[in-house]
């Protein structure tokens, strides 16, 4: 049996109410867990992008995204490993300021791992890192050592292709050609 690895999928759709739970249903019925997903608008005017990554093995992402690429409204569903993508995420930190002020190490913290510091108030400061999601997590776990952390939350993955354009404006060139 393969050992599974993290995929991610982009899945391009048009804009139209439900297609997110039809795409949710497939890894349902797999039995695979989405790890994170993050849904905007593309760079196509008109259709919509999933990025949604899930630890699984080659073989089932290859069903799931037939079984995605199926759906009437999909347009276009593709998986790729990380090498195969430029990806960032964002990390929120809220920290207590007493511990911040009290504590320079902090600071010293934020700033070698390239965060910012993006707010201050009497009560609480508000960090913000991007970056890849291991770099995200790391600093959550030397954040948390100073036991300064209140909150703490990262975004879902959002991803390119290392092509020159998306992969679906391609289909989409392809498709219109051959209404033509």
């Amino acid at each position: 049996m393969e050992d599974k690895k993290l995929f991610t999928l982009l899945v391009y759709s048009e804009n139209v109410a439900g297609i997110l739970n039809q795409i949710t249903a497939v890894f349902t019925r797999r039995q695979v867990n989405i790890e994170s997903l993050n849904v905007s608008a593309s760079s196509i005017p008109g259709v919509h992008k999933y990025t949604i990554t899930a630890w699984s093995d080659e073989d089932q992402i290859v069903k799931i995204t037939r079984q995605i690429e199926k759906k009437i409204d999909v347009i276009k569903a593709n998986y790729f490993t990380d090498d195969q993508l430029f990806i960032r995420e964002t990390g929120l930190y809220k920290l207590s300021t007493e511990k911040v002020m009290s504590n320079a190490e902090i600071s010293r913290t934020v700033r070698r791992y390239g965060a910012s510091i993006i707010e201050v108030n009497p009560t609480y400061v508000i960090v913000m890192m991007y970056g890849l999601t291991e770099q995200i997590i790391d600093l959550y776990r030397a954040l948390d050592a100073f036991g300064c952390v209140f909150q703490y939350t990262r975004s879902g993955r959002i991803a390119v292709t290392r092509g020159m354009q998306e992969q679906v404006s391609e289909f989409l060139e392809e498709r219109e050609n051959c209404r033509k």
